[in-house]
């Protein structure tokens, strides 16, 4: 895709740049900007680990105004467990492309992945800022996407069409992530972006909904980071009245929001590190919508389970365990399992379909659906196979 065909595939108002500073090595743009032409809404949620990168706390601070303009981010180094300095480091990216941009600092929010521990190299840094604010507009949000990549093998960005009124908005947004994935939220960075004027609480709750069935619902590893940020930021450049919770267009915009967000999350489960399999689990009919999650995350995180699916191996057993030591509450002699559209449990015993079950698994992706027959409520979780790859990654990820 040329960047002029990118550029129009982005939400109007923002303009985006991405400069090499090196942070990690050399060879690579790691640093980039994201700013919109106006002053935003924005909103955000972040890591639950108690221990939080020095930009993650900073960006909790300003997030309760509400109010934003840009984004400076870096991969390569995550700022985190880097004490005071670390602080310092963070308040000195934000203050220095405030200057560069004319803004009050207030407007910018830096965010950052990659090691943690290591000192920011702030003398590669600095000047870097003040080229990425030069040339920004230079390019666009792929761009950006590619930029924040560490262990990612891909770009990961998503576009949404959505109608308010008499206008066409655009919701965009982009995120990395391909290991330390664990809610809440899943390891990554996220920055959706809309032309779309929304009224700030309302922001805030579309982003919370959004996020609780799609980033807070994947897992690769159970590892949480200390770096997670989901930031969407609205300009309202196309003119449309604030859209509130009570709004006609409101329930189209969400919707759009919920099917982006879940898009993205597939994307970061796709290129789980050393992935082969995209693999979606599915509790219903659970007595509680607590229980089918239990019960789903319990499935999805099981090591027995993403073992098994890398090896093709139909071990319904493992799910079966998994799904009995979630202290979701079921029957396990009336609960049904299936590969996809093959069952192979029916009321807690084998349907002897293994073999059919088999070939369902050698496929990319794989649905696991857990029927408890217990009420009415469901989940889904995205997870991927567990493989050597994996091991070997995260090994090395440091050398």
């Amino acid at each position: 895709m040329s960047k002029e065909m990118d550029k129009t595939k982005s939400p109007k108002g923002f303009v985006f740049s991405t400069v090499e500073a090196a942070i990690k090595k050399p060879g690579r743009r790691d640093l980039a900007l994201i700013f919109s032409e106006v002053e935003s809404s924005i909103a955000g949620t972040f890591t639950t680990n108690a221990v939080k990168a020095a930009p993650v706390r900073l960006c909790m601070a300003k997030i309760r105004t509400c109010r934003g303009q840009a984004i400076i981010v870096n991969s390569g180094n995550a700022n985190a467990c880097t004490g005071k300095k670390g602080m310092t480091d963070a308040r000195d990216m934000v203050s220095l492309t405030a200057k560069q941009l004319g803004i009050s600092a207030s407007l910018v929010y830096p965010c950052s992945t990659g090691v943690i521990g290591t000192p920011m190299p702030m003398e590669r840094l600095t000047p870097a800022v003040i080229q990425l604010s030069r040339h920004a507009g230079n390019d666009t949000l792929e761009d950006v996407a590619r930029s924040i990549m560490t262990t990612d093998t891909f770009p990961k960005i998503a576009h949404k069409r959505v109608k308010v009124g008499n206008a066409i908005g655009t919701i965009s947004g982009i995120c990395k992530g391909a290991g330390m994935i664990a809610p809440n939220m899943a390891t990554m960075l996220c920055f959706i972006l809309t032309d779309i004027a929304v009224e700030k609480k309302a922001l805030s709750s579309a982003l919370k909904s959004s996020v609780s069935k799609s980033f807070n619902r994947i897992t690769i590893d159970g590892d949480m980071s200390t770096n997670d940020t989901a930031l969407i930021m609205s300009n309202g450049v196309i003119g449309n009245k604030p859209l509130t919770k009570n709004s006609a267009g409101f329930h189209a915009f969400q919707k759009a929001l919920d099917d982006l967000t879940y898009e993205l999350s597939g994307l970061i489960v796709r290129d789980g590190e050393g992935a082969t399999k995209l693999v979606e689990v599915v509790v219903r009919n659970a007595k509680s919508e607590d229980d089918a999650e239990k019960a789903a995350f319990a499935v999805a995180n099981s090591s027995l389970v993403k073992t098994a699916v890398y090896g093709n191996d139909a071990n319904w057993g493992r799910i079966m365990a998994a799904a009995g030591y979630s202290k979701a509450k079921f029957d396990p002699e009336k609960t049904d399992i299936f590969f996809n559209k093959v069952q192979v449990v029916k009321k807690g015993v084998t349907n002897n379909k293994d073999k059919e079950a088999t070939e369902e698994i050698k496929k990319e992706k794989l649905r696991i659906t857990v029927d408890l027959h217990a009420g009415k409520a469901s989940a889904k979780v995205l997870t991927c196979d567990f493989t050597e790859d994996y091991v070997r990654i995260n090994a090395e990820y440091r050398t």
